[in-house]
């Protein structure tokens, strides 16, 4: 009995790993986008920001990305947050606002409240406006959790971390807890943290992507027993090898494009290049906006729901 009992923790053990960790050789969920410039936009962009543009007719998928060399010294990505009383403005509010030739979604937040509450972390400025989601309950439930984010620092390099918060104080951890679908994970010892200094925070989640393998933590950051996971329009940020950060949105909800789940939307990533990436607020939120215009129909769309957070792209002369 005993034997039996290791080898089914072992299987246990063994499909669990298959399940939140692909390899280079996962050939699931594999689609090819042709990405073709969008020359009219990269004519009039600064240098080091270009827009890519691909149509999958038979996969119904229609996205965009941008590239971002973030290590040129005339560009830096700020996380950015509404100044309206309300605590919400549409992207493309946010782009006559703050003059930012590209502007992207950023964070969950509560939709029901006014001024809304962003759900995550959330850092402008070195100012922390909103804590990381310490934990959830699913059912009666609790698990505690350390949820994506990801980070900008006053010298531009970006990170994508798994966080927690304490006061003003904000860790970075090498794995998430270990939770499972009705198993709550053990809490790690704090000596496994490590003070996060970055100026700004966007937190999201699941991440898609860590250290140049596909791995995401849905089960872990506790996204089980919500949409999340399923197919939507999406939202999300990588960094690839050489540093550069790209910004992906596919359109979702319409017949030209029926969105992507976490798979896809990691796949598609992955194959942009990027060693560690960020699924960020999606569906109805998603929502990218290039020098003033608007590309994607948000949720099949052309009216844009209006978000708390945001991803801005600034050109410095």
């Amino acid at each position: 009995m005993h034997k039996r009992f290791i080898h089914f923790v072992f299987i246990c053990i063994f499909l669990y790993s298959c399940g939140n960790q692909q390899g280079d050789s996962d050939n699931s969920n594999r689609f090819i986008l042709n990405w073709i410039p969008v020359d009219s936009l990269n004519q009039e962009l600064p240098r080091g920001i270009e827009v890519f543009h691909a149509i999958h007719v038979g996969s119904n998928l229609r996205a965009w990305y941008v590239k971002v060399e973030e290590a040129l010294p005339n560009i830096e990505t700020r996380v950015v947050v509404s100044d309206d009383s309300d605590g919400r403005e549409s992207v493309s509010q946010f782009s006559a606002r703050l003059n930012a030739p590209v502007i992207i979604n950023g964070g969950y937040f509560r939709m029901d409240l006014s001024p809304a509450k962003h759900v995550g972390i959330l850092k402008v400025d070195d100012d922390l406006i909103h804590a990381a989601t310490s934990s959830v309950l699913r059912g009666e439930q609790r698990f505690y959790l350390n949820r994506a984010a990801i980070g900008f620092d006053e010298n531009d390099k970006i990170q994508i971390e798994w966080v927690s918060s304490q006061g003003d104080s904000i860790y970075l951890w090498e794995k998430p807890i270990a939770n499972l679908p009705g198993i709550p994970g053990i809490l790690p010892d704090t000596t496994y943290r490590k003070l996060w200094a970055a100026r700004d925070i966007l937190g999201g989640g699941p991440q898609l992507i860590r250290d140049d393998k596909i791995y995401i933590s849905t089960d872990e950051e506790v996204f089980f027993g919500t949409s999340i996971p399923m197919v939507h329009p999406r939202t999300a940020a990588g960094i690839t090898q050489e540093g550069d950060l790209i910004l992906l949105l596919v359109d979702g909800r319409q017949l030209i494009s029926r969105g992507v789940d976490l798979s896809e939307l990691a796949r598609i990533l992955y194959d942009l290049g990027c060693r560690d990436a960020i699924n960020l607020d999606g569906g109805g939120s998603s929502a990218l906006v290039v020098n003033g215009i608007l590309l994607n129909r948000p949720a099949g769309t052309t009216t844009e729901r209006e978000v708390m957070s945001a991803l801005a792209v600034f050109a410095h002369k």
